[in-house]
């Protein structure tokens, strides 16, 4: 690549064979530009080293390339969770596929994450948007939809009327990893999961549900806690729990909360698996290394960023899309956290 200083559009338009209009035009990807003569216009681009000013670029297109991603918690809380990096990770690689870029907001609540959304769309900084994650309470998502701003949620919405979303069969995989533990003979089984202000804590409760119920089991509100996602989180839910009850079997809706609960059991006096059996959930690369090493559901974490944002690109390229959701499968990775009663 030959690298000039002060490159300008008539550089360009002279070593492609065009018109600097027609150079404008392709930075601007206007549809009367043939594919050919914007390749070739690109390789001019890239043999002498000019970069279209993206400001520019954007006003000229009306599109930023550029997608937003909404973190539902604080930058420290967020990422102290293996599940946001990985499923960002997911964005990315089809972010980068597509030539886009990525603009992250984080936010201590709700109020500021709402600031945040509102600057991107009104400031049009993005030209889509994808939700990490779904609430029951959401404001964010009527917002969006009455916007009719281009959006995409990771987690079914309480009110799906409209909305783009990825997810997987949350009450599905909880049903898996309950009838997992009564398969192995359980019938004390505590049930632990994150805030149910979250969808995808509901669904897995129903899950948990329906498993106990099909199998002839009576549900026990004392067998179960919720508490925030983190390690802490998952050890004051646990402790909370043996202060009440016995359970042989415990499903717990995070990895990271899962080690919480393992830390609670032990403190208690009692061992895992041989006393008290532990399921988690998304399967985070720490679960292989745990002590003992974690069964877990894994829910493909990065698939469901990939999903997510080829779902809103898609939309973003008015391509047909065959359905406004995609269920991402899951499956139950056995490990040593379990036995039979």
């Amino acid at each position: 690549m030959v690298m000039r200083m002060n490159v300008t559009i008539k550089d360009v338009a002279k070593r492609a064979n065009v018109a600097p209009s027609t150079v404008s035009r392709v930075i601007a990807d206007s549809p009367r530009i043939s594919k050919e003569t914007k390749e070739r216009v690109w390789k001019a681009m890239e043999e002498l080293g000019y970069y279209p000013n993206a400001i520019a670029r954007s006003l000229a297109s009306k599109v930023t390339n550029t997608l937003g991603l909404i973190m539902p918690r604080s930058t420290e809380e967020a990422f102290s969770n293996p599940f946001f990096p990985e499923v960002m990770r997911g964005i990315s690689v089809v972010a980068h596929r597509e030539k886009y870029d990525l603009l992250l907001s984080t936010s201590g609540n709700k109020e500021e994450e709402k600031e945040a959304v509102i600057r991107m769309v009104k400031g049009k900084r993005v030209d889509g948007i994808i939700l990490l994650s779904s609430r029951t309470t959401d404001e964010l998502i009527p917002w969006l939809r009455d916007e009719k701003f281009p959006f995409v949620v990771i987690g079914k919405p309480l009110d799906a009327r409209g909305v783009y979303w990825v997810d997987n069969d949350n009450i599905g995989a909880s049903k898996l990893a309950t009838n997992y533990l009564i398969k192995h003979g359980h019938r004390e089984i505590a049930f632990i999961s994150g805030s149910l202000e979250y969808v995808v804590s509901l669904d897995r409760l129903d899950g948990y549900k329906l498993a106990l119920e099909e199998n002839g089991l009576t549900f026990k509100r004392e067998l179960v806690e919720q508490e925030e996602f983190s390690e802490d989180g998952g050890y004051r839910a646990m402790m909370k729990i043996l202060e009440r009850a016995k359970p042989t079997g415990v499903v717990v809706t995070d990895d990271v909360m899962a080690f919480g609960v393992i830390r609670a059991t032990i403190d208690k006096g009692f061992r895992v698996p041989e006393d008290i059996s532990i399921v988690g959930f998304n399967n985070i690369p720490l679960s292989a290394f745990a002590n003992p090493p974690l069964t877990t559901i894994d829910i493909s974490t990065f698939e469901l960023g990939i999903k997510s944002a080829e779902l809103l690109i898609a939309r973003l390229k008015q391509k047909e899309i065959e359905s406004d959701h995609i269920i991402v499968p899951v499956k139950l990775i056995e490990r040593k956290s379990c036995v039979s009663r």
